[in-house]
């Protein structure tokens, strides 16, 4: 048996990528968290707890504990992570150990929104229209070249995980509605609260951009140094808190041509997710990249294919069958929560 280490044991889409190595009776699964009492200690009988990303000892606790359990693959989750693993990756290949994850440059492009459309723009791929700021003034510049305060824009830091400090400035939205009929949860913001923020603060490098105002897709890939091996659009139907809960499998050319030229062009390996937008002008364009496994993609299970379990194949050289890669467009999903118990 291949004996592999899925490490976020406790992340959002921890049980649904747990159930997609399950799935290979020939894969030993072993998972790690930082939290003793993580979902995934809970739901597979191999776990070890282990620090935290930014703990100078992780990689080597990681290592001992692979060569340990002679563990032959690591699979990581979890974003700070990825760039720990990038760095250290030699050192674990040294002791005969795999580590699904993309080289540290890839994922220095790919973590950094702002230099992820930069490059995208230099390598003539189409993204939305953007400004980079690091100041109040900058800021209001940029704000009227992107046509404030004719149309709304939105702004995210460079580097940020999830939905964190992501808002969408518009003057013209209904804050009595968004107060009584939505959850306190909303992503607008009016101009003037935003200034007022930022003026009082000291803030990360921002990107600004055109807002995208069409259906929004995410993108499950599975690549090999920038080569695709599979690409799977998935319509983003319901969110919450920025996770989807409903969607639709649906085979978009468009999508899938966009979505190569990018991975090929930053050279990204592994699982990697590609979040799409349709633009005014009715083009797809890119969001942002998660260079790792995503939560959702268990769903893609019931669409016939099981997605970090291609990536494992494809990282220890094992042979893919094309009924592997065979995607049953049309799909729906729906997901759900569900809980452990323990004492």
């Amino acid at each position: 048996m291949t004996k592999i280490l899925m490490t976020g044991g406790g992340a959002p889409g921890a049980p649904g990528i747990l159930k997609c190595l399950k799935k290979d009776s020939s894969l030993d699964v072993y998972v790690c968290d930082a939290n003793e009492n993580a979902t995934g200690k809970h739901l597979n009988e191999k776990f070890f707890p282990v620090p935290k990303a930014n703990d100078a000892n992780f990689a080597n606790v990681v290592l001992e504990k692979c060569l340990a359990n002679q563990i032959q693959i690591v699979l990581p989750l979890v974003t700070r992570e990825l760039f720990v693993f990038a760095r250290e990756k030699k050192m674990f290949e040294s002791k005969g150990i795999k580590v699904l994850v993309s080289d540290e440059l890839p994922l220095n492009i790919a973590n950094d929104k702002s230099r992820l459309y930069e490059f995208l723009r230099l390598n003539k791929i189409e993204v939305p229209n953007f400004r980079v700021v690091n100041t109040v003034d900058q800021f209001e510049k940029a704000a009227k070249d992107l046509g404030y305060p004719q149309k709304k824009f939105c702004f995210k830091p460079s580097v940020s995980n999830g939905s964190r400090g992501f808002r969408i400035v518009d003057d013209d939205a209904d804050e009595f509605d968004l107060l009584f009929n939505h959850k306190p949860n909303s992503t607008y913001i009016s101009y003037s609260n935003i200034i007022s923020i930022l003026s009082k603060n000291s803030f990360p490098q921002l990107l600004l951009s055109e807002v995208l105002p069409g259906e929004e897709y995410s993108v499950d890939c599975v690549a090999d140094k920038g080569k695709c091996k599979i690409i799977v659009p998935r319509i983003r139907s319901k969110m919450i808190n920025g996770i989807s809960v409903e969607g639709e499998f649906i085979e978009n050319k468009e999508i899938i041509d966009y979505s190569e030229k990018i991975i090929e062009a930053i050279g990204l390996h592994g699982n990697i997710g590609v979040q799409v937008k349709k633009s005014e002008t009715g083009k797809f364009l890119i969001l942002e990249i998660n260079p790792r496994v995503q939560g959702t993609i268990v769903s893609a299970l019931g669409a016939g294919v099981n997605l970090p379990l291609l990536a494992v194949k494809q990282e220890l050289g094992l042979q893919i069958n094309p009924e592997e890669l065979q995607v049953k467009w049309g799909t729906k999903f729906s997901r759900f929560w569900d809980e452990v118990f323990y004492t």
